[in-house]
C-alpha cells in the first residue's frame, strides 16, 4: 500500500510545467537585471538626452 503511493508520487508530472515556467522566468529575469547592469549609463545617457529636449519650466501650472 505505501509502496503504491511513493510510485504515484515519483510517477506524478502536475507540477512540472509550473517549475519549468517559474525556471524560464527567473532566467528572463536574471537577463534582464544583467542587461541593465551592462546597458545602465547609456541608457541613463539617452534619457538624459530625451529630457534635455523638453521645455524645463520652474513655474507649476495654474489651477
Amino acid at each position: 500500500m505505501m509502496t503504491n503511493q511513493i510510485k504515484r508520487f515519483f510517477k506524478e508530472e502536475e507540477g512540472q510545467g509550473m517549475t519549468e515556467y517559474g525556471l524560464i522566468l527567473g532566467l528572463v529575469a536574471l537577463a534582464a537585471v544583467g542587461a541593465l547592469v551592462f546597458l545602465g549609463d547609456e541608457l541613463k545617457a539617452f534619457f538624459e538626452t530625451i529630457k534635455g529636449k523638453f521645455p524645463s519650466s520652474t513655474t507649476p501650472p495654474a489651477g
